[in-house]
């Protein structure tokens, strides 16, 4: 049984509280910690959970602690915890700065435990279900847009939004970034709220992203393209589909669809798959994974690695913002 610990009791520590209690097989939920007390007694007594007064004394008492406050604060609470030889999970973007990230990573090897990177559209179970059909994709379109939400627009939409479509990209395309560009725009808040990024990769592979926190719609779709499929994947309704062509081998059947290719070649016939998608919570699921990383001696399916490399690729974006003048620095 691994002791756990909270640091962070706002809204997605609460989500976070209640899946830990959830995973008793694994758990053993020791307490929280909150900066502001009287939302700590709050949580603690709801959840009928220890709260404690300190981050420090809650590490002292746990085998690994879930960060989940706001990431001004995530360096400061992982790097305590990792002095004292506690694994670590902590909510996206991994910190403020990749300098930070590369901090933790220096500690964390130092003192041998694992940290997870809380990128939860990994575990969304429309894109589990799309990565057997991954193969060399070369045009990626992303779109995540959201009904506009006061809590978030102290960042800029691309820590915010598109860094979820980052990582999921770079966990696809195994290749290194050649070229970002982007642009933005400021509309209700100090930051850009809706923004496009295009990246490069080595490869030749181009992704195509676009983040927006002011949309009348919530939308979070990706798009893979490679030879011979299609390959789309619907992250908010869960459902994923493949459209794959392949050569036509003898008469067609009456209910085949297919594609004439011309000049000789040999007609295509189109296949058409949409996977039953299995219900699972995708944040539970990224917790329950932590836990056999920790157990098993294994690096965690997000690893620290992980959320420096798309915290690299964000703060690039938001360079080329800068020099576009869609973000402007206080």
């Amino acid at each position: 049984m691994i002791k756990i610990g909270l640091i962070g009791a706002g809204h997605l520590g609460k989500i976070h509280l209640r899946l830990i209690k959830e995973l008793p097989e694994v758990f053993e939920l020791v307490g929280i910690y909150d900066s502001n007390p009287r939302q700590a007694a709050e949580v603690s007594k709801a959840y009928d959970c220890k709260a404690f007064s300190s981050a420090e004394a809650l590490i002292d008492e746990v085998d690994c602690v879930d960060i989940v406050t706001p990431t001004t604060s995530h360096f400061e609470m992982a790097s305590m915890a990792i002095k004292r030889s506690t694994h670590v999970f902590i909510e996206k973007p991994v910190t403020q700065t990749t300098y930070e990230a590369r901090a933790l990573l220096a500690l964390a090897e130092e003192a041998n435990v694992k940290v997870q990177v809380g990128h939860v559209e990994r575990f969304n179970p429309a894109f589990r279900a799309a990565i057997p059909y991954f193969d060399q994709p070369m045009f990626i379109e992303t779109h995540r847009l959201a009904q506009f939400n006061p809590r978030g627009t102290d960042v800029p939409v691309i820590l915010d939004l598109m860094i979820h479509d980052i990582d999921a990209i770079l966990s696809v395309v195994k290749s290194s970034v050649r070229k970002i560009s982007a642009s933005g725009v400021a509309v209700v808040s100090d930051t850009p709220d809706i923004a496009n990024a295009r990246i490069e990769f080595d490869n030749g592979c181009v992704a195509n992203l676009t983040a927006s926190r002011i949309s009348l719609k919530n939308m979070r779709k990706s798009r893979f393209f490679q030879k011979d499929a299609y390959i789309s994947v619907d992250f908010l309704e869960k459902e994923m589909e493949v459209v794959q062509m392949e050569t036509l081998e003898g008469e067609p059947g009456p209910y085949d669809m297919v594609m004439e290719m011309g000049n000789g070649k040999p007609s295509k016939k189109i296949i058409f798959d949409k996977p039953e998608i299995e219900e699972i919570n995708a944040i539970k699921e990224e917790l329950r994974t932590f836990a056999e990383a920790i157990q098993n001696d294994t690096t965690p399916i997000v690893s620290l690695e992980d959320g420096l490399l798309a915290l690299d690729v964000a703060e690039q974006i938001l360079e080329k913002l800068k020099m576009s003048g869609s973000l402007i620095e206080k």
